[in-house]
């Protein structure tokens, strides 16, 4: 092979390595983060003494410049730098010369990248908790409209018990607010500053931790600086949050594809949120809870794409960490768009309130009422209750009538045991009156669902 085919062979592997080892063209979503830190850095330094006010004062500006210049797009990331924080240090030092290099003093970019990317997570922690917090206002709102709307309560995707509508929002409500509290004790947990464990064993420079973790908005510097440059606990943290909640959307948007396929029509989305078929005009498609439905799995491979980098690293930074960005960036991404469309959907679907009381017709959904019945009137024993009210059931299937149809007479005839039963239980059977006899705390009663919705609104004035 000649010396030229020699040369374009190295420049070849040459230009593939650093592709293989920047991380500068996923990291660059952290500038703002990175040169925020870096201006917290150049204060401490002055501040002790280590930088003179001068040289912290041409630093602060040429990275607010810096900051500019790649909010304006005239930045050029390039590959030769890496990542975001040699990009940013090089493009200093270009602007502003000797005092640029001067910088990076007391730090080491293993504790810079820790910063870096924990400001983003707690930032982001932050807001997206607040889309929690709206998301749950939503569902509040839609479930007051709704406290007397019987829809039927399911278990195994089989008709159980009659509940209102308004309740089973408000169980959603309150998925969504576990959400909202996972996001904030993460927070809490991970609100400590790496920035001044240098390396891996702290610094000999006479540096003020606590001052950069007030200006970053820490609560206090982080305890152990080989633990704090190897830890990633905050990302997985926000990774499995986010987890959390794609799940609880995701089994809110399997709900409204069933609801709004003909067999049960119990809700109708918004035209903005369906499609039609590309062939049949006919179609209403809900393509929007679908993806919503779809998305959960991609956030769920992020979580265990990180938890399977850190599995096996000894302490204390590892190379491997650069793979904990761009799922955790991708995650954030997702939730905050589909968090957006989920509650723009629930705001804007229209309630079937006629097919949603029909379909408690169906299926005896009273019929643990006549077996309660049994035991609070007549002193009955549950067990002898329940075999009692498997006959009247069966004496309604006979019938083709729900048992909340049933007459007294045509009860009465159902079982000899309850052959004199009071006329009282036909009342007992009615769908609603079953519904609102469900009275204690945390059930379905319109009276209870009023005060949930109550205690929700308090919540939310409160956070």
């Amino acid at each position: 092979m000649s010396n030229q085919n020699n040369q374009i062979l190295k420049n070849t592997n040459a230009q593939i390595l650093d592709e293989f080892n920047a991380s500068i063209m996923f990291d660059k979503e952290l500038y703002s983060q990175d040169i925020k830190g870096s201006i917290a850095h150049s204060q401490m330094l002055c501040e002790q003494g280590i930088l003179t006010k001068e040289e912290q004062e041409v630093i602060e500006s040429g990275l607010l410049q810096v900051k500019d210049e790649i909010e304006s797009g005239k930045f050029e990331f390039s590959l030769a730098y890496e990542d975001i924080h040699m990009a940013v240090e090089n493009r200093l030092t270009e602007i502003i010369g000797e005092p640029g290099k001067r910088l990076h003093t007391a730090r080491s970019r293993n504790d810079q990248v820790a910063t870096d990317f924990r400001l983003y997570v707690q930032e982001k922690s932050l807001s997206i908790k607040e889309q929690l917090k709206q998301l749950v206002d939503t569902f509040v709102n839609v479930a007051s409209k709704h406290t007397d709307t019987l829809i039927p309560g399911m278990t195994h995707l089989q008709h159980a018990q009659p509940l209102n509508f308004g309740y089973h929002m408000l169980a959603y409500a309150n998925m969504f607010k576990r959400d909202f509290q996972r996001f904030e004790s993460s927070y809490e947990r991970n609100n400590y500053s790496p920035l001044g464990s240098a390396a891996l064993a702290g610094t000999p420079h006479n540096i003020n931790r606590q001052s950069t973790s007030d200006k970053l908005g820490f609560t206090a510097p982080s305890a152990h600086a080989m633990d704090t440059v190897s830890d990633r606990d905050f990302a997985l943290e926000i990774l499995f949050n986010i987890s959390t909640s794609m799940m609880h959307v995701s089994r809110i948007s399997e709900e409204l594809v069933t609801w709004s396929s003909y067999e049960f029509q119990f809700v109708r989305m918004s035209d903005e949120y369906a499609t039609t078929s590309s062939i049949m005009p006919q179609k209403k498609n809900p393509d929007v809870p679908e993806l919503l439905r779809g998305k959960t799995g991609r956030v769920y491979g992020n979580l265990i794409s990180l938890f399977t980098v850190m599995k096996g690293l000894p302490l204390a930074y590892n190379k491997d960490t650069q793979e904990d960005k761009e799922g955790v960036f991708d995650s954030v991404r997702t939730i905050e768009i589909s968090l957006k469309i989920l509650n723009e959907v629930i705001k804007t679907m229209i309630v079937n309130v006629d097919k949603m009381e029909n379909a408690c017709k169906i299926g005896h959904l009273s019929a643990t009422d006549l077996a309660d019945f049994l035991v609070q009137k007549q002193n009955m024993p549950f067990r002898t209750a329940y075999y009692i009210t498997k006959d009247v059931v069966e004496k309604a299937n006979s019938l083709n009538k729900d048992i909340s149809e049933l007459t007294v007479e045509e009860i009465r005839e159902s079982n000899d045991e309850i052959k004199n039963i009071d006329e009282e239980i036909v009342m007992y059977l009615d769908l609603r009156n079953s519904m609102n006899a469900r009275t204690s705390i945390g059930g379905t009663s319109t009276k209870q669902t009023e005060n949930q919705i109550e205690d929700f609104k308090t919540w939310l004035e409160k956070n």
